[in-house]
């Protein structure tokens, strides 16, 4: 059975910079518990025993097969860790990332009566901070509601909403560095319509018909190559930080995270 706790290493990863969901706290000016969380001062939450929250990790793998199943597509690097390029305490751990089109796959398990509006008004900050760390300019929101209702949304990057929103985690994180205690910001809230949201028909674009022929061709090979990923990945014991034989290197870093690459 998978474990309801996060571990220690997880933690530990946390506190070295802002991930998806910390993006969410920032952006609804809830900086206080986050900063006593960041500087070592107040444990994280204990979420063992929040149903919500657990059910939304246990149904994590069947949102992933669901979302697949639907759309055809493939959810690879599911829990990896990534690090913005020019901002290294930037971060984020994936639900996963699909190949074609590229995008960043975030699962969600909500309550029964949620509005699609609402959702993706909540979990904005977060997709817009995965898509800027991963530079990918879409994200696959896939959503449970209760357990009667499945929906996903695909949101653009948002470039004008991901530099106010770099300008104000660094402004939050700046508070972490130099140990300066903040007080509560106020809520920057997004408003989503989907009145202006656009249905288009790409018959006659050579690039998207080069990419979806692309797609159809590698969509199997695409899951192979999770599949042996996933595999490698389980056989590198704890305590070991390099491995490689037959063409391939993996290695461990500081954050407990692997990585493969060809030699």
């Amino acid at each position: 059975m998978k474990e309801l706790r996060k571990t220690a290493e997880w933690h530990a990863m946390r506190m070295t910079g802002i991930g998806g969901s910390d993006a969410k706290d920032i952006m609804e000016g809830n900086w206080h518990s986050l900063w006593l969380q960041k500087t070592g001062r107040a444990e994280p939450d204990n979420l063992d025993d929040n149903l919500a929250v657990q059910m939304g990790t246990f149904t994590e793998p069947l949102n992933i097969y669901w979302f697949e199943k639907t759309t055809g597509n493939m959810v690879l690097n599911t829990g990896d860790s990534v690090t913005h390029s020019s901002y290294p305490w930037m971060r984020a751990t994936l639900d996963g990332l699909v190949m074609f089109p590229e995008a960043v796959f975030e699962a969600k398990h909500v309550s029964a009566f949620s509005k699609d509006e609402e959702i993706i008004q909540r979990y904005y900050p977060q997709l817009q901070h995965l898509m800027a760390v991963t530079n990918l300019p879409l994200a696959f929101l896939s959503v449970f509601f209760g357990n009667s209702k499945y929906a996903y949304f695909e949101i653009g990057a948002d470039p004008e909403y991901q530099s106010n929103l770099i300008l104000t985690e660094q402004d939050f994180w700046r508070h972490v560095v130099d140990d300066i205690e903040p007080a509560n910001q106020k809520a920057q809230k997004v408003s989503v319509s989907f009145e202006t949201m656009r249905t288009v028909d790409m018959v006659g674009n050579n690039l998207w018909a080069s990419s979806a022929s692309d797609w159809l061709a590698n969509k199997d090979a695409a899951k192979k190559f999770e599949e042996a990923s996933k595999a490698i990945k389980e056989m590198i014991e704890p305590d070991v930080g390099t491995a490689s034989g037959y063409g391939i290197k993996v290695t461990r870093n500081k954050a407990g995270a692997l990585s493969i690459k060809e030699i």
